[in-house]
């Protein structure tokens, strides 16, 4: 058994020791569940230092028959992009459990329910960034769904079920898409070689397609990752999803589960399908620049502090898709990098923010005025986020915001230029909330809210702390992610662009 297997078993592992706990020791199966957690992260640590950043190969591999029939495998492997996602993932879940301790009250079942579903979604999240069998793959972003849906429609707030039944549809929809392309798939591979859901194997199957083909299968991917991120216009189920769910569940929904559609976009659009990825590739540039910019423009105009963080998310998935596919080697790095670090910027406005709504029992953001007076930690930490979220120089954002731009600029000066009006807009966004929930006389209501406490400092502490970190060191994210990013672009048939000497006179 390879290590990034035992990754994976160690939170189901933590799930079946919950299941066997009385559901009326609610502080036990925190407990574990906060354990389990920390223990699957240093783990994951650990495996990131054992990763050998010169190699692009998937390490730490293991491959073993499932349904040998239809050549079906168990088959894992890490490279610097997936090893990064897995890292973001892992590193999110047990601050989650912290920051949210007591969100399971209130809910439908019971706070043993709510962790098993947090550790069976951990173990679902690890698999589908390390699968390299696309049908593995497929079951692991179709199980993701499960647990999501449960998250939302039994703990959250509300309209809970109707936010979880719309999350579930769109997110089924573009499965059956994707599902149509992986049979596209298997059939070519069929009559060429073998079959096989190997990626490997499959990234040469485009030798085999007509560009009708290769375009088809290309769309059913790439409209389930469109959903998954989400790119306009396919965004609509976000905004209710972050609305209703608890900030945990959104934390890991923004911050992770929605990043498998820019890995997607990028382990299997571009891998398998190269040709069909440049002739889409205006088309999916402009709807990046409309997400940037409508993201942005709905968030300047929300209300609730839930929604104005989800909004902000489709403004940054904007940016990581337009890194994406601008097919340059900045444009990756960035985008690979931009992922990591909105996970913790989105991660620490969802958990502050919750803790705000706690508190004053609204998400309402004219509710919160003075808080800076009255709960000066709690104030200064919602601030760093949003500073974060809109890349101020020395934030983890601004790194990989800058690379995404430059990145762009270089093939795609057009959509870069009109990106930089996203960077205006998000000042707003943040600016204005922040002056609202923050700044000016003290609301009535708010004058004897409680600060942070101990447990939250501890749950807030880590996330600013690598926020902080990042925007000042990103080289030992950068080592692991350039290397990918490099080969990536080499296998579309892309060189960076040059600046021509007339430029530069």
């Amino acid at each position: 058994m390879s290590s990034l297997t035992l990754l994976g078993i160690l939170p189901l592992i933590g799930a079946l020791l919950i299941a066997v706990i009385p559901a009326e020791q609610a502080l036990r199966v925190k407990q574990a569940a906060l354990g389990t957690t920390i223990l699957v992260a240093i783990s994951a640590v650990m495996m990131w230092l054992n990763f050998d950043e010169s190699n692009t190969a998937f390490q730490f591999v293991q491959s073993a028959g499932w349904i040998p029939s239809f050549g079906i495998n168990y088959a894992v492997g890490v490279d610097g992009l997936s090893l990064v996602l897995i890292l973001l993932a892992v590193l999110l879940t047990p601050i989650v459990v912290l920051a949210g301790w007591n969100e399971s009250e209130g809910g439908r079942w019971s706070a043993k329910v709510f962790y098993i579903l947090i550790l069976v979604l951990e173990t679902m999240m690890i698999g589908v960034f390390a699968a390299t069998d696309v049908f593995l793959f497929y079951v692991f972003f179709e199980a993701m769904l499960i647990p999501v849906y449960f998250l939302i429609g039994g703990y959250g707030s509300g309209e809970r079920a109707a936010a979880a039944v719309k999350f579930l549809l769109f997110s089924l929809f573009g499965g059956l898409l994707m599902l149509a392309s992986i049979i596209g798939l298997y059939v070519i591979s069929s009559k060429n070689g073998g079959a096989t859901f190997d990626i490997t194997q499959l990234s040469q199957m485009h030798n085999y397609m007509s560009s009708t083909t290769q375009n088809l299968l290309f769309l059913g991917f790439f409209i389930a990752f469109a959903i998954k991120a989400p790119v306009w216009p396919l965004h609509t189920w976000l905004p209710d999803a972050a609305a209703s769910a608890t900030p945990g569940t959104s934390v890991l929904l923004l911050g992770v589960l929605d990043k498998v559609g820019t890995f997607g976009m990028i382990r299997f659009c571009l891998t398998l399908f190269p040709d069909a990825s440049k002739t889409f590739t205006p088309v999916i540039i402009v709807l990046a620049v409309i997400s940037i910019l409508y993201g942005a423009f709905l968030a300047i105009g929300a209300r609730d502090i839930k929604r104005l963080i989800a909004y902000t998310s489709i403004s940054h998935f904007g940016f990581i898709t337009m890194g994406i596919f601008a097919m340059t080697t900045q444009g990756h790095s960035g985008a690979i990098l931009y992922m990591f670090n909105h996970g913790f910027s989105t991660a620490a406005l969802f958990i502050v923010a919750g803790w705000m709504i706690a508190r004053r029992k609204s998400s309402t953001i004219a509710d919160f005025g003075g808080l800076q007076r009255v709960t000066p930690v709690m104030a200064w930490s919602f601030f760093i986020a949003g500073m974060s979220s809109l890349a101020l120089p020395g934030l983890s954002s601004f790194v990989s915001e800058f690379l995404v731009l430059v990145g762009t600029f270089t093939r795609y000066p057009v959509a870069a230029v009109l990106a930089t009006f996203g960077i205006v807009l998000a000042a707003l966004y943040i600016l204005i909330p922040v002056q609202k929930a923050l700044h000016g006389p003290t609301t009535p209501g708010n004058e004897n809210l409680p600060d942070l406490n101990l447990r939250e400092k501890f749950a807030v502490g880590p996330v600013l702390a690598i926020i902080i970190a990042l925007g000042f060191y990103p080289a030992p994210l950068l080592n692991v992610i350039n290397p990918v990013a490099k080969q990536v672009i080499e296998s579309q048939g892309f060189t960076d662009p040059v600046p021509s000497e007339s430029a530069g006179k």
